[in-house]
């Protein structure tokens, strides 16, 4: 009985040693990076305060919190969790980078031809290209009701499990309907959008679609993948979240594929085309921010390096509007493209707008004819109904459209979804564009949000 007792004792303190191990080797890259990388981010591009940064983003894990984290002269962040120290660097119109292999000298001696910004001020012109709006609430709109709605998404019920609701924007037909902000935040105020970032790069790939350098039912041209079977995935398998490639996006289990790419990877493109095919093409839906990757290095591909910094921009961004936009890099120079976008409420608003106005801006068509319809349509690989082309979508289960994820919320819905409760919604049965953006750890009833927005419409 004694050796018994001896041998489990032995075997528990045996597992106990591994897994603090484990959790020593392991949790330090991933917190030092990601604090890094979010301190710079938010106090160099979003303008925040540090200690704003680690009272809402910092506490969502005790790692980020627990990091000594330093602001240099230089516009260099890092943070240092017992052996481990990462560093992220900013650099003007390029945002924030986390280093992972390359050192600093190397990223900042990185040639990259940068958009020139449109040389007007925004507050002088009207509303959408421009930040001037009238007060006046549109007719019929049931004002009491919509301002209980504001309330209510911004109240903090329970300052243990914050909302942390920063900004809300509502379109109705293109006219700003409503629109409030927390205290320190403003009309001209970066968010960051995270994976909001993955429906631009979806409409930065259709727009290379309606030039021509594109199709989206072709096999892509990726070399490693010309000897294997992921020869056969499509664009629109990439688009549509069904390569088949393996992925796990996990946010929380330190050794899933998503933190081993964004921790430890410079080139997280290449990173993500390394991973094997699980499925068939096509067959399975499984979100991914690695497939998102992929298309973003495809859009470099296609380009070529000379032109893709301005791309977004010149192509987009300023083509309506959207001017306090800002994508990151990885240290390779690739666009994170599944996340890192910062831009402002009505900048997110704008490029909700583009999307109920059918991609055309003022008369122009940015985004080519079909293509909103193709991304708001569902995969044939989401079973709710729920995913069509990096948009998120409410059209219900094939027969079904009544079992959908939000049931209070029409099911010609699609959005734009990202991590902390971000998002850019579209109604085009409603004329609306709902904006919501936090930070979030807790959950946010997005359903009552824009419930209550549409129970206050004529």
């Amino acid at each position: 009985m004694r050796k018994i007792f001896w041998t489990a004792s032995l075997t528990i303190l045996a597992i106990l040693i591994m897994a603090i191990i484990f959790v020593v080797i392991t949790f330090p890259p991933i917190m030092t990076g990601m604090a890094a990388k979010t301190m710079c981010s938010c106090v160099y591009v979003a303008g925040r305060a540090p200690e704003s940064v680690v009272e809402k983003e910092l506490k969502v894990f005790p790692g980020l919190s627990s990091a000594k984290i330093q602001l240099k002269d230089d516009s260099t962040v890092s943070a240092t969790l017992l052996w481990k120290t990462s560093e992220a660097i900013f650099r003007k119109g390029l945002g924030c980078t986390l280093l992972s292999d390359i050192n600093e000298e190397e990223l900042r001696d990185q040639n990259i031809n940068l958009a020139m910004p449109p040389a007007v001020n925004q507050d002088t012109i009207p509303w959408p290209m421009g930040n001037l709006v009238t007060d006046s609430v549109p007719k019929g709109i049931k004002y009491d009701t919509l301002i209980k709605t504001l309330d209510e998404a911004f109240f903090e019920a329970d300052p243990g499990k914050p909302l942390n609701t920063l900004a809300i924007l509502v379109l109705l037909d293109g006219k700003i309907m409503a629109e409030r902000y927390a205290p320190g935040f403003y009309y001209d105020s970066r968010l960051m959008g995270w994976s909001m970032t993955k429906s631009i790069t979806s409409s930065l790939i259709g727009i290379l679609v309606k030039e021509g350098k594109l199709k989206i039912d072709l096999p892509v041209s990726i070399d490693e993948w010309t000897s294997d079977e992921r020869k056969n995935i499509t664009l629109n398998n990439l688009l549509q979240a069904s390569s088949g490639l393996k992925w796990s996006e996990s946010y929380f289990f330190p050794s899933s594929t998503f933190h081993k790419m964004f921790t430890f990877s410079d080139d997280k493109a290449a990173y993500a085309r390394t991973m094997p095919l699980e499925d068939e093409p096509g067959k399975n839906f499984v979100y991914s921010s690695g497939t998102t990757l992929i298309l973003s290095g495809i859009i470099r591909e296609t380009i070529g390096s000379e032109l893709y910094y301005k791309f977004p921009y010149e192509k987009l961004f300023y083509k309506i509007g959207m001017n306090q936009a800002i994508m990151e890099p990885d240290a390779s120079g690739t666009f994170v493209g599944s996340s890192y976008c910062y831009a402002s409420a009505r900048d997110w608003a704008r490029f909700g707008l583009l999307y109920l106005n059918d991609g055309i801006w003022n008369g122009e068509r940015i985004l080519p004819e079909g293509w909103v319809k193709y991304t708001s349509t569902p995969a044939p690989s989401a079973e709710m109904g729920e995913y069509g082309a990096q948009w998120w979508l409410n059209a219900g289960a094939k027969g079904d459209p009544n079992h959908r994820k939000y049931p209070l919320i029409p099911a010609d819905a699609y959005w734009a979804d990202g991590f902390e409760e971000q998002y850019t919604m579209v109604i085009p049965s409603k004329k609306l564009v709902v904006v919501r953006l936090g930070v979030s750890h807790h959950g946010f009833d997005f359903e009552k949000l824009v419930g209550g927005i549409i129970a206050a419409l004529p």
